[in-house]
């Protein structure tokens, strides 16, 4: 019986280009998929197009997500898009309501703090009237901001936020011939609600 013995003859060319094919298929791998993946990098664009950069998060992001869930139970987690205004005020609802004598004004004000946001309405009884919205500075004098003035109006609703902590509210005036009642409604964060005089 005559035994075969097969060699393999490999000769160092062929094995220098298998190796520089296996290099040159380890750096693809590594920029297409491997780099996007792990460090967000992406030379070629295609770790984007394959969807492997969404796969990265950077360290310094994956920390700040563990302390935030480490800590929910002190701190608002925020959705992608939202927006969260804390206020030093609580939440409150007032109304007031007052009575203008022919050729007379008065005021209601809120008193606020810079950021604070009321939603109000207000309606007038008996007769249209001028109004002045507007807000004062503490200690500031005479010196007001108007926001919103009309004349021979039977009401107004809005939402408002103060540009600076202070009073804010409203003067109407009654130019009629009669009483006229008026009757404010607000409800958000504020003080008090109050008349000046």
């Amino acid at each position: 019986m005559t035994e075969t013995t097969t060699t393999l003859n490999v000769s160092t060319t062929q094995l220098l280009k298998a190796s520089t094919l296996a290099l040159i298929g380890a750096g693809l791998i590594l920029l297409i998929a491997v780099l996007p993946a792990e460090y967000g990098i992406d030379p070629t664009g295609i770790g984007k197009a394959l969807g492997l950069t969404a796969l990265h998060t950077p360290a310094e992001e994956a920390e700040e997500v563990a302390d935030e869930a480490a800590s929910v139970s002190d701190t608002a987690v925020i959705k992608a898009g939202a927006t969260v205004i804390r206020q030093s005020t609580p939440y409150q609802s007032g109304e007031m309501t007052l009575t203008l004598l022919p050729e007379s004004g008065a005021e209601i004000k809120a008193q606020m703090h810079a950021g604070d946001t009321i939603v109000f309405s207000w309606i007038s009884a008996g007769g249209p009237v001028s109004f002045d919205m507007h807000g004062e500075k503490p200690n500031d004098g005479n010196n007001f901001t108007s926001y919103w003035q009309g004349r021979d109006k039977n009401q107004g609703h809005g939402s408002f936020t103060a540009p600076f902590s202070g009073s804010q509210g409203w003067y109407w005036q009654n130019d009629g011939s009669g009483p006229v009642s008026i009757t404010v409604k607000v409800s958000g964060y504020f003080e008090k609600l109050y008349k000046p005089y």
